[in-house]
C-alpha cells in the first residue's frame, strides 16, 4: 500500500481515477466478454475496480451482475455498471448464480485486508469451490494475506489473479500462491518491481541461465571435484543419497572421505565414486552424521581450507563460533535452523525469511532454508532468493541429502554459494514437477540429467 501511495504522489494524475480506470481495464481484459460474469464487490478500491471492470464488460456485450457482498460498494461505479446494462443483485441471488458457467470476479477484499473470510464472503468462496465456479481475483483472492504464505480454508481459490505493478508475497509463497492460480501482472502506471525484487523467485529459465555447462576442453577435474564426508554406520543411506545427488547432477568427480562402513555402501551404489582424500574444489559435510564425536573438529579442519563448502544437517550443529565465509552454504530445515538460532521451530516457520536472514548475518554464511517454500539468504544482502516450487512429493526422508549433493556439485563447478543453493533447490523441484511421482529421492535423482538437458535445450 505504501508503494501505491508513493506512486500516486509521484504522479498526481493517477490519484484522480486514472489508476482505477487502468486497473478496471486490465481486469476486464482478463475476464473477456464471452461468458456471464458475477462480480463480488467489497466496499473499498478493490470492489470499485471490480465494478468498473463490470461496466466495461457490460458495454462489450457481456451479461454482468454484481453484488455488494459486504455492503457499501462504490456508488459511482455501481451506477456506471447499471447504466452500461449490468445489474446490482442481492447476496441470495448472487450465491444462487455461482456455478461452472459463470465467471466470478472476486473483488471483495484487497491487499490491506486481514486473512480469512466470514459470513456471506465465506459462503461465496465455499460455493465457488463446491460448484466449480471459475474465479478471477482482483489483486489477490479474498481471504489471503498479501504479505504471507498462509491460505486460510475460508479464502477464495482463484484460477487467475490480476495484480498491479508487481507481485506480493502471497503470489509467490505456497500455499497462498496455489490459491492465486495463474498470476498476471498488469501495467497500470505504478511499478512495484523494485520492492518485489527483494524476493526473487526462480523459474526454469533462471536455472538454465545459471547452470554450468562444460566446454570442449573440460575434463573431470575442471568440471569440479567434490569431496563428500556424509553418512555414518547408523545412517549409511545419507552417504549414498548425497553422493547420488552429486553424481546425477553432473559432478566431474566425487571423492568420498566419510566413514568406511558408509563408503562401502556408496561404492556399491555408485562405482564412479572414488574413496579417499585428494584435491577437491568444494566440500560437503554433515548429512547423516548423527552423534559424531569429532564433528566440530572435522568441520573446523575443512573450513580452514577456505574452499566452498556445503554444511548440512549434523554439520550445522557443529559450526565454529567465529564468522564463516560467504563461500559456505548452510542447508537447514526449520528444525535445524531453530536449534542454530536457539529458538522454537514455530518461530522459524512463522517468519522463515527473518529467521534465515538472522542466521546468515549471525554465521556469515549463505543459508538455504528448506521447506514448502525454499529460501536462500546471503549475509549483507537484503534480497531473498526463492527456489522454484515443486510438488509435495519431495517432502520425504532423504530429499535433503540428495539436495545437498546437488549443491556440492554446483559449488565445485564454481557457482557462488547463493546461486548454488537456489539453483539446486529449483532443479530438484522442477524435476519432481516434470517427472511426477511419487519417487524415492534416489529414483528422482536419476531424472536430474533429463531435466538439466531439457532446461538447457529450452534456453537456446
Amino acid at each position: 500500500m505504501a508503494a501505491i501511495r508513493a506512486a500516486e504522489e509521484a504522479a498526481p494524475e493517477l490519484a484522480t481515477g486514472e489508476l482505477m480506470r487502468r486497473a478496471a481495464e486490465a481486469v476486464a481484459r482478463e475476464a473477456g466478454p464471452d461468458r456471464p460474469v458475477l462480480i463480488l464487490a467489497g466496499p473499498g478500491n478493490n470492489g470499485a475496480d471490480g465494478l468498473w471492470a463490470g461496466e466495461r464488460l457490460a458495454r462489450a456485450g457481456a451479461s454482468v451482475a454484481a453484488c455488494a457482498v459486504l455492503g457499501g460498494a462504490d456508488d459511482t461505479a455501481a451506477a456506471a455498471l447499471t447504466a452500461a446494462g449490468g445489474s446490482m443483485i442481492d447476496i441470495d441471488d448472487a450465491l444462487a448464480m455461482i456455478g461452472p458457467q459463470v465467471l466470478i470476479i472476486d473483488a471483495i477484499l484487497g491487499i490491506g485486508a486481514r486473512p480469512g473470510l466470514r459470513g456471506a464472503a465465506a459462503d461465496a468462496a465455499r460455493l465457488a469451490r463446491e460448484r466449480g465456479g471459475p474465479v478471477l481475483a482482483v489483486d489477490l483472492p479474498s481471504g489471503l494475506d498479501a504479505d504471507g504464505a498462509v491460505a486460510p480454508g475460508s479464502a477464495f481459490r482463484a484460477d487467475r489473479t490480476v495484480t498491479f505493478g508487481g507481485r506480493r508475497l502471497c503470489h509467490l509463497l505456497r500455499p497462498a500462491a496455489d490459491a492465486c492460480g495463474e498470476v498476471v501482472v498488469a501495467d497500470i502506471g505504478i511499478d512495484l518491481r523494485a520492492e518485489a525484487a527483494l524476493l526473487a523467485g526462480w523459474q526454469a529459465a533462471d536455472v538454465a541461465r545459471a547452470w554450468p555447462v562444460p566446454g570442449a576442453g573440460d575434463d573431470k577435474y575442471s568440471r569440479g571435484v567434490l569431496g563428500i564426508d556424509t553418512g555414518s554406520a547408523r545412517y549409511p543411506g545419507a552417504a549414498v543419497l548425497s553422493c547420488t545427488g552429486a553424481a546425477w547432477s553432473g559432478a566431474g568427480m566425487i571423492r568420498y572421505a566419510g566413514p568406511g562402513e558408509a563408503g562401502r555402501e556408496v561404492v556399491r551404489a555408485l562405482p564412479n565414486v572414488t574413496i579417499g582424500t585428494g584435491r577437491v574444489q568444494a566440500w560437503l559435510l554433515g548429512s547423516g552424521w548423527g552423534e559424531r564425536p569429532d564433528a566440530r573438529t572435522r568441520v573446523d579442519s575443512v573450513l580452514a581450507l577456505g574452499l566452498p563448502t556445503v554444511l548440512d544437517a549434523d554439520a550445522i550443529a557443529a559450526l565454529p563460533r567465529h564468522p564463516l565465509s560467504g563461500r559456505v552454504l548452510l542447508t537447514p530445515h526449520a528444525g535445524e535452523l531453530a536449534r542454530l538460532l536457539d529458538t522454537e521451530r514455530a518461530v522459524v516457520e512463522a517468519d522463515p525469511i527473518a529467521a534465515g536472514r538472522r542466521a546468515a548475518e549471525m554465521t556469515g554464511a549463505c543459508v538455504l532454508l528448506k521447506g514448502t517454500n525454499q529460501f536462500v539468504l546471503a549475509p549483507g544482502h537484503d534480497q531473498v532468493w526463492l527456489a522454484a516450487p515443486g510438488p509435495a512429493w519431495t517432502g520425504q526422508a532423504g530429499s535433503g541429502d540428495t539436495l545437498a549433493g546437488i549443491c556440492g556439485t554446483l559449488l565445485a563447478a564454481g557457482l557462488p554459494a547463493a546461486d548454488a543453493g537456489v539453483a539446486a533447490a529449483s532443479l530438484q523441484a522442477i524435476t519432481a514437477e516434470w517427472h511426477p511421482g511419487p519417487y524415492p529421492p534416489q529414483a528422482l535423482a536419476s531424472y536430474l540429467p533429463a531435466t538439466i538437458a531439457a532446461l538447457l535445450r529450452e534456453a537456446r
